[in-house]
């Protein structure tokens, strides 16, 4: 793929959403646009609904340079999410996100997360039928919560490894979305390769570690209540200056590329394979302008043993 895409979660969801300004997102994802950037990846359950309209209205008029990733099963309450894969909800869930992003096709639909009282196998099934009715271009699947409930001795991406096996019996799954990142590599282990061997390719979500990979965090500089980094273990103030060689040595390659730490990180994840493309969020032009920039950065060999020779990050509560 070789490019980066554009996560678009934080314009209206999470992330310091004192900050969300709808029209500064807009601005966002068309200069995102116009530095070449295509993926566009959103959620039904971000905002909720917001995030989508959101999408459809920038994309207006600009349809055909940007390619639709977005997701459903998940479903948002008053302080609680739950999953839902009945065939049904799917084939509705589908229909309002077609009406809310202003397209008549969705070029990606990914499950978000599988619902534990329905077989994934049903599931997918109704997502295939949605590809047959040419509604769908092509069909994604989200990680499970890879850092919970683990078996002892479970690598981190075997039950989405498990999953991925069940559907692939009913439908070709085209793209697996999963933490990958400078300071998060577990997808390397098995889950990338798993994809490569079959022509799936690969969102690495959360490339820049959340933000704390820009080198723009400081520690102990505090987070609003309801962003996730609140209540993230490496984003104590402890952990955040623990972590801070690793901006460090990502900040030293930088610089002899003319480059920015965040534009290196996001390098380090297309050097992964052809098939892998970085998804970071942003909410602001700047930044998705900057990150789409990331593509012309061409580490050598060194530059990506030096990235490997790093600390790995360290959390508070491991």
């Amino acid at each position: 793929m070789g490019a980066v895409g554009l996560g678009c979660m934080p314009m209206s969801w999470a992330y310091s959403t004192s900050q969300q300004r709808g029209d500064r997102s807009l601005r966002t994802v068309h200069a995102a646009l116009d530095a070449g950037v295509q993926l566009l990846d959103t959620a039904d359950m971000y905002g909720p609904f917001t995030n989508e309209l959101l999408v459809g209205r920038a994309v207006k008029g600009r349809r055909s340079e940007a390619f639709l990733s977005t997701k459903c099963g998940l479903l948002v309450g008053d302080q609680h999410i739950v999953a839902n894969g009945r065939p049904g909800y799917v084939r509705r869930a589908c229909d309002a996100s077609l009406r809310r992003l202003q397209t008549d096709v969705i070029d990606l639909y990914q499950l978000h997360r599988a619902d534990p009282e329905v077989p994934v196998e049903e599931t997918w099934g109704a997502m295939a039928d949605l590809v047959t009715a040419g509604k769908v271009r092509a069909l994604g699947l989200s990680a499970v919560g890879a850092r919970a409930g683990r078996r002892p001795g479970a690598r981190m991406h075997d039950g989405t490894i498990r999953q991925l096996e069940r559907v692939q019996q009913v439908f070709p799954v085209s793209a697996v979305q999963a933490e990958l990142s400078v300071w998060s590599p577990e997808a390397l282990e098995d889950l990338l390769p798993w994809c490569a061997a079959r022509g799936v390719g690969v969102l690495a979500a959360m490339p820049l570690g959340n933000g704390y990979l820009t080198g723009t965090l400081k520690p102990g500089q505090g987070f609003e209540p309801d962003d996730p980094r609140a209540r993230h273990p490496r984003f104590t103030a402890e952990m955040m200056a623990a972590n801070q060689p690793v901006v460090a040595g990502l900040r030293r390659i930088a610089e002899q590329h003319g480059a920015t730490p965040a534009q290196v990180a996001l390098a380090w994840v297309l050097r992964q394979g052809r098939h892998v493309v970085p998804v970071p969020g942003t909410k602001r032009e700047q930044w998705a302008v900057e990150n789409a920039g990331a593509a012309a950065v061409a580490l050598t060999d060194g530059d990506l043993a030096e990235i490997d020779g790093l600390p790995r990050a360290r959390g508070s509560w491991y």
